[in-house]
């Protein structure tokens, strides 16, 4: 692919993963090496630009402009980063600008720190602060002109680059995390400008940093680094091309986010109409719509997560199956629940479980279909408790394993890392909880609160207290429990009011009195049969999304070889 087609294609090369930046970044590779702009041979070369700025020089050290720096050290072409037009010529940084001293301030002046720099407009923000000498920071000492190029030479701010586009009044001052580089006549700043965003450059300086915490490079080492230097007029010719596609790239991002909020806002009001649809028959109509536009609704990856919350919502408000009016009703069910639990009680395999407020009206989140019922997690489960509450001491491998919040994947239980406790801590533990296989595991401490999974493991382990047990009775299907505790309503009922501050927590109290929806046995079947469905369905999607943004990666990755090889 030549220049040429590069440039027919550009919006469509926008389009790849993170697409405009590295076209961003194509532009300005591009431009340093030559290959952006045509080479004019009627351009006065590069080396007579460069002894016009020594003679320059001579003149501004004499008139005490400047002072005289020591001459930098000849270029190794065994060193250059890459070929340059015949026309071009390489030279060290500070050969090309010079700093503008420095001065404890002495009156009142406006300072320019690394905050004030707009990073990806290069320009320096209004907010300039006003200060007194008095109030000056350590750090105000650089003196710049109206042409300046100032260079954050910290990591953080390391493209806080900005030209000093205006006369500052009163006079401006910098802080010494920047370098300054004030060009030399015939030298446009905005060429070194673009320059210093450039990737070549970027990776000599990386290269050249020092300190752990806030690596740096000091003012002599940035002086030092390559820079080629096209004729004048191509410089110019370079930063109008440069100006005007990057102007583009500004409209191509302005046009996707636009795009992007767009989709957010179609998909938002597509899911909010199912979840809101009064009747089945609405709620028909409007799944319908979602799948004559599935391809505009999901075309990312990112998108499709909200899809799979909005599955599992629908199955917690029992719109996502039919009812079946021959179902035996939930009331029911629970007070068979009920029984078993008594039962489980008189033969002494469960403890005794205290009473549970009864529920009141302020606490129903939704309407459920007839046959449903609204119940306290406690009063529908057998048990549900956690794990030990002092980390023991680990065991010999081998002997039983010791699950925490880490090991809960909403996959199942993860045994990459996993510790081991002995045979007596081990019966000391389960005595309190014993996980059995099809319990219902859900992290509820730390970070990753939520995740929730079915205890996959054959065998017996112990668990720490950051990990629930959840014990259901044979008349609740223990993956429809699963789908309950991952849906948006459930999420959004344990985060609210969570206790803790360092850590967050979902206490056991909670758990207990946490309202479900419970559906008829039979329906809940359907329900997870349905859901198992769809989630495969998109997953499927999720790959195709994720598989078509790496074709599109690899695309744009082929595209700039053929560009620099050509």
């Amino acid at each position: 692919m030549n220049q040429g087609t590069f440039f027919e294609n550009f919006e469509l090369l926008a389009d790849a993963p993170n697409g405009v930046q590295k076209l961003r970044e194509l532009i300005l590779l591009l431009a340093v090496q030559g290959k952006l702009v045509p080479q004019d041979p009627n351009d006065e070369p590069a080396s007579v630009l460069l002894e016009q700025i020594t003679a320059e020089k001579e003149i501004l050290v004499r008139e005490k402009k400047i002072k005289r720096s020591r001459a930098l050290p000849s270029i190794d072409l065994q060193k250059i980063p890459y070929e340059i037009p015949y026309n071009w010529e390489w030279v060290r940084l500070g050969d090309v600008g010079h700093d503008c001293g420095q001065k404890k301030p002495d009156k009142i002046f406006s300072y320019i720190d690394v905050s004030a720099i707009n990073k990806e407009q290069g320009i320096i923000s209004d907010d300039v602060d006003i200060l007194e000498p008095s109030e000056a920071p350590s750090r105000a000492r650089k003196l710049v002109l109206k042409e300046s190029v100032i260079y954050a030479t910290v990591r953080p701010y390391l493209l806080n680059i900005a030209i000093i586009d205006k006369q500052f009044e009163p006079e401006p001052i910098v802080s010494t995390a920047f370098a300054v580089l004030h060009p030399y006549s015939g030298i446009l700043n905005k060429y070194l400008y673009y320059y210093l965003r450039s990737r070549p450059f970027i990776t000599y300086v990386e290269s050249e940093m020092i300190g752990m915490a806030y690596p740096a490079i000091n003012d002599g080492k940035l002086y030092m680094g390559l820079v080629p230097i096209p004729p004048f007029e191509e410089q110019k010719r370079i930063v109008s091309k440069v100006d005007q596609l990057m102007a583009l790239c500004d409209q191509l991002e302005a046009r996707q986010q636009k795009k992007h909020e767009k989709r957010i806002l179609l998909n938002n009001a597509a899911l909010d109409k199912l979840l809101t649809a009064p009747t089945p028959e609405e709620f028909a109509q409007h799944w319908q719509r979602v799948c004559d536009n599935f391809d505009l609704l999901y075309n990312a990856p990112e998108t499709v997560g909200q899809l799979q919350q909005a599955i599992l919502q629908l199955a917690v408000q029992g719109k996502l199956v039919a009812q079946n009016p021959g179902d035996e009703p939930a009331a029911v069910l629970l007070e068979e629940i009920k029984n078993e639990k008594e039962r489980l009680v008189n033969d002494k395999k469960i403890s005794k479980i205290k009473s549970l407020p009864p529920i009141k009206e302020n606490e129903i989140s939704y309407e459920l279909p007839k046959k449903w019922i609204w119940t306290r997690l406690g009063e529908a489960l057998i048990k549900i408790t956690d794990g030990t509450h002092h980390s023991p001491p680990n065991g010999p491998k081998g002997e039983f394993k010791y699950i925490t919040a880490k090991n809960i994947k909403s996959k199942g239980i993860n045994l990459s890392n996993i510790t081991y406790v002995s045979k007596t801590v081990h019966e000391e533990i389960y005595s309190r909880c014993n996980p059995e296989p099809g319990n219902i595991l859900y992290i509820k401490d730390g970070a990753t609160t939520g995740i929730v999974t079915i205890n996959d493991l054959n065998e017996q382990f112990s668990m720490l207290s950051s990990v629930a047990l959840l014990k259901n009775p044979s008349k609740i299907y223990n993956r429809y429990l699963l789908y309950v505790l991952r849906s948006p309503y459930f999420y959004s009922l344990m985060r609210d009011d969570m206790s803790g501050v360092a850590i967050t927590r979902v206490t056991l109290t909670k758990l207990n009195r946490a309202l479900i929806p419970l559906a008829p046995f039979e329906e809940q079947k359907s329900i997870v049969a349905k859901v198992d469905q769809l989630m495969a369905l998109c997953e499927e999607l999720e790959a195709g999304l994720v598989q078509a943004q790496t074709d599109g990666g690899k695309l744009m990755e082929a595209v700039v070889h053929h560009v620099l090889a050509g």
